[in-house]
């Protein structure tokens, strides 16, 4: 292996990939190629020859383009820049916005037919307002890296290769106006901007110490770290409120019952639910984040049901099931339980924790559609059925989708 790296091999792009790549062959072999649309002919430079199953190829020319092909709606990762001094993050940034959705959709599904047998056509919906900006202006936090120089910028795709750019499109126009893209951060690694809902653009460099910021959703104030975990998107929070709120099932939700919001953050979901159903819902928030859990206290005091508890979701969900007492199982089987685990998903332990809690309902927010799919079937075979699942375009030109499902037990 390794006679083929760099070298250019022309090929017909036929399908997508989970991970913003599309698929090509070439002699018989799988080739996932990047800056590449279904339907395409192109010249590609190989990256990565080591696997016999499968390459890693870059476009450098499209030969035959796809209808849904734009000018990529950032400059600094266009297809005529070298695919190594191209800016990574905008993976989608070439093709028409709603066929991004229309791939996107299609992952899920795929993803959701291949790992859990089911048959299902989830619509990818836009942000309102987004499509007015072709998808532009709405990231609220973004980090650069800095090189051995001091020069700031995003990562090439698949590399470590800062890549200085004049703008960042993706964000919002307040975090643009506001990053120091020209200036010279010797000594540091990563310089991240965040444009939280209120108080301007803010710098995080080094080892500073954190600051509280404010978040806003609808009428709702949200304090957290600077540091912490929030949503990119500036109305992904709202939209992932309502779209939880709507995906539970009001004839399964029961206020008394030990309702559960799991990888629960700083309570933007028990809050949801608490605005829904009543300020006495009873619902834990289950965080591992010491920080986000002292906020997720303050953020849900208004609720007189809502507790928030700091602890590694596995180890906090085993020793409920182990020590739940007869009456505390009968509220365990009433609950609803929010799911909103990492990239990498709740994977089998946890799901199996929430099978021997046998909620009545869960409600789980994916932002990755292979590790939701897997999980999909992992609750399968707990005993629930995904009732119904939606999926959110909330990284437009980006590969990401989240997904909204509700689970309920057969």
């Amino acid at each position: 292996m390794g006679e083929w790296l760099g070298k250019m091999i022309e090929v017909d792009v036929t399908n997508i990939a989970h991970g913003g790549v599309s698929v090509a062959r070439h002699d018989g072999r799988v080739v996932f190629v990047s800056d590449a649309i279904p339907g395409e002919r192109v010249l590609a430079r190989v990256t990565d020859d080591k696997k016999k199953s499968f390459w890693r190829a870059e476009t450098v020319k499209v030969i035959t383009a796809s209808e849904h092909r734009r000018d990529h709606v950032w400059s600094a990762a266009s297809i005529d820049r070298d695919p190594d001094n191209r800016a990574g993050g905008a993976e989608f940034g070439h093709i028409e916005l709603g066929q991004q959705r229309a791939l996107k959709a299609q992952i899920l599904s795929e993803s959701l037919e291949r790992m859990a047998g089911l048959t299902l056509a989830p619509l990818v919906e836009a942000v309102p307002g987004d499509d007015d900006r072709n998808g532009l202006g709405w990231r609220t936090r973004v980090s650069l890296h800095v090189d051995e120089h001091g020069n700031v910028g995003p990562f090439a795709a698949r590399s470590h290769h800062v890549v200085s750019v004049a703008d960042l499109p993706l964000a919002t126009p307040e975090l643009s106006a506001g990053a120091p893209l020209s200036q010279n951060f010797d000594g540091f690694d990563r310089v991240d901007v965040l444009n939280p809902s209120s108080g301007g653009v803010r710098l995080i460099m080094g080892k500073q110490k954190p600051q509280v910021i404010t978040e806003i959703v609808g009428e709702r104030e949200f304090s957290l770290l600077d540091s912490g975990f929030w949503q990119v998107h500036h109305g992904a929070a709202q939209v992932l409120t309502t779209a939880v709120q709507e995906a539970i099932n009001p004839e399964l939700f029961d206020p008394a019952a030990s309702n559960l919001d799991l990888y629960g953050g700083v309570g933007l979901f028990a809050a949801a639910v608490g605005d829904k159903f009543g300020a006495a819902t009873k619902i834990t928030t289950v965080e591992a984040e010491s920080s986000a859990t002292d906020h997720a206290a303050k953020n849900l005091s208004e609720w007189l049901g809502a507790h928030a508890e700091t602890g590694r979701v596995d180890r906090w969900l085993r020793q409920l099931v182990t020590n739940a007492t007869a009456t505390e199982r009968a509220r365990l089987e009433r609950a609803t339980i929010i799911l909103d685990p990492p990239r990498s998903g709740a994977g089998r332990e946890v799901v199996e924790l929430v099978g021997v809690a046998k909620p009545a309902q869960v409600i789980y927010v994916a932002c990755d559609p292979v590790a939701f799919a897997r999980d999909v079937a992992f609750f399968g075979e707990q005993g629930y059925t995904l009732s119904a699942v939606r999926a959110f375009d909330l990284f437009p030109h980006t590969h990401h989708v989240e997904a909204v499902g509700t689970f309920t037990r057969n």
